[in-house]
């Protein structure tokens, strides 16, 4: 799991892998602009006829909050965006370290499109859930939440990636095979995430990796490879 991250880190120049990243950070960017402009509106209806140091006081405690939510929600929004535009990075890294693959014949386009946008929903509707854990239980729930969004992190991203392959149950078979290092890889994202600006390059980091974890020797014994 370490060698597909530092070689994933390795390839960060491509300039294949920089479509992706700018997508995903200008949509959550957009996204997040908009969420921060309809909590602004709440905020100042529900101001409106109360004393101004306890409007003042509302608004900066919203202010706060949409900034907190935002770099909570920040993540899976770019995640699913740039989940859109991550075939091309997955394609340069097997063009660059594993040329002598077939091309990529896996699951059909739908079931592909279906998997990222139910990967990248999933993910938003799991850090609101999770919001609450960490902010009532400091420490524990946020370790509890660390643990549970790496593995969905792990699992949507590598299993995005198997299905250029192979088809849908192929792929789960794959990353069952590898499930711990598909766990480390969610947690080292996951890790990744939490700092600013750096987890722009979480989807392209997580796709590289994955690609590298698919391509690795396969686990059991077992070539989980599409074949030729």
């Amino acid at each position: 799991m370490t060698r597909a991250i530092l070689l994933a880190f390795g390839q960060l120049g491509d300039p294949e892998f920089r479509r992706p990243v700018i997508l995903g950070a200008l949509g959550a960017l957009l996204a997040l602009l908009l969420l921060a402009g309809g909590a602004g509106y709440a905020v100042g209806w529900a101001a409106g006829g109360l004393p101004s140091w306890v409007a003042t006081l509302l608004q900066a405690l919203g202010g706060l909050l949409t900034l907190g939510l935002a770099w909570w929600l920040f993540l899976p929004l770019a995640i699913a965006i740039a989940g859109a535009f991550v075939d091309p990075v997955a394609s340069a890294v097997e063009a660059r370290h594993y040329p002598g693959l077939s091309p990529a014949r896996g699951a059909s386009l739908a079931a592909q499109g279906w998997w990222t946008v139910k990967f990248g929903l999933g993910m938003l509707l799991l850090q609101i859930l999770l919001l609450p854990l960490v902010i009532f239980l400091p420490g524990i729930g946020a370790a509890i939440a660390l643990a549970i969004a790496a593995h969905a992190i792990g699992v949507g991203l590598f299993e995005g990636v198997a299905q250029r392959r192979m088809g849908v149950a192929e792929a789960r078979a794959a990353r069952r095979a590898r499930r711990w290092q598909v766990w480390l890889l969610g947690l080292a994202l996951a890790a990744i995430a939490a700092v600013p600006f750096i987890n722009l390059l979480v989807p392209v980091l997580g796709t590289a990796a994955a690609v590298h974890l698919l391509q690795a020797p396969a686990a059991l014994g077992q070539d989980l490879r599409a074949p030729s």
